[in-house]
């Protein structure tokens, strides 16, 4: 066991594939120098500039070298700096990664793992400030993965580099500095959920950076007699429905909350199935407002998430 930051776990794991397999490589911009987020740092010492490339600044031509070199069997990969870059290459990764399986008659496969940071970036505004993960997890022939602490950042990353099919691996921004314990263990099974804490009264779901939040807002919830459940998805696609269902059940009550525009976001895909197989199941969303995210410290406030509204809206839903 060692303590580790979030970063320093994605460079333990991609460095421990890259040492098992000489098939998978790291390509991207500014990767040759560490990363932006040191993310890989070390990585070009030890495997030399021919599996950790430095790109021009194209994400069309990254993402489409890289579904061409995983069609020839190589295991790309990809660094897109964040998640807002990403959008220069949709039709690579919508057109291309995600539906090769599937066009071809799985005659070709494109395992493909795309490093997209999400999330809001303190003080970086609305081009670099968001969470997209609901336009990936609408795309079929996509995994969706959003690791919220180093121990899953280390495992999960291993799961997606052995995953088959292109992966939408999603870190967020400001996580890449907290530190947690490391178990070297094996690569987590994609798609199943952690129950970070058990609870009778209401059941909270969440993902990414904003399970910390609720973290916070179950202790807060406790002091005021509210005893709740949390539990992180960790994977969006496929998502763990039988936990969250089977805890839903039990408490009678689900808050889901993320970081995301909660217009239209994966929240909603997670209420609509709760309300189908449990409508006795009381409901409600908690997500950032339909407003681009602001430069100034008092607008990007107004889009992120606090504590205090994920328990007011906690009290609320528990009343």
């Amino acid at each position: 066991m060692a303590v580790s930051t979030y970063s320093q776990a994605a460079v333990s794991a991609l460095a421990a594939a890259m040492q098992d397999d000489p098939a998978i490589i790291a390509l991207g911009e500014d990767i040759g120098r560490g990363g932006i987020f040191g993310q890989y740092r070390g990585l070009l010492v030890r495997f030399g500039a021919s599996r950790v490339i430095d790109t021009p600044i194209s994400e069309a031509t990254i993402v489409g070298a890289a579904v061409g070199m995983a069609l020839t069997g190589m295991r790309p990969v990809v660094e897109l700096r964040v998640v807002d870059f990403a959008l220069c290459a949709m039709d690579e990764i919508v057109n291309q990664a995600a539906k090769n399986r599937y066009m071809f008659g799985g005659q070709g496969r494109v395992p493909v793992v795309l490093r997209m940071p999400i999330g809001i970036w303190s003080s970086s505004a609305a081009q670099h400030s968001q969470s997209l993960e609901s336009w990936f997890a609408h795309i079929p022939g996509l995994v969706v993965i959003t690791p919220s602490t180093p121990q899953d950042n280390h495992d999960l990353l291993r799961a997606a580099i052995a995953c088959g099919d292109p992966v939408a691996y999603l870190e967020h921004k400001e996580l890449w500095p907290i530190e947690g314990e490391i178990l070297d263990t094996e690569a987590l099974p994609i798609g199943r959920a952690r129950t970070m804490r058990h609870g009778r009264d209401l059941t909270i779901v969440s993902w990414s950076r904003s399970v910390h939040d609720c973290a916070q807002a179950c202790a807060e919830l406790a002091s005021q007699g509210i005893d709740a459940e949390l539990i992180d998805l960790r994977t969006l696609w496929p998502w763990d429905r039988e936990t969250v269902l089977a805890s839903a059940a039990r408490t009678g009550r689900l808050l889901i909350v993320h970081e995301a525009v909660q217009v239209a976001g994966f929240g909603a895909e997670i209420a609509a199935t709760i309300a189908e197989l449990a409508p006795e199941v009381r409901l409600a969303r908690l997500g950032a407002m339909r407003i681009p995210v602001g430069y100034s410290p008092g607008l990007e406030s107004q889009a992120r998430l606090s504590v205090a509204a994920i328990v007011a809206r906690a009290l609320a839903l528990a009343a």
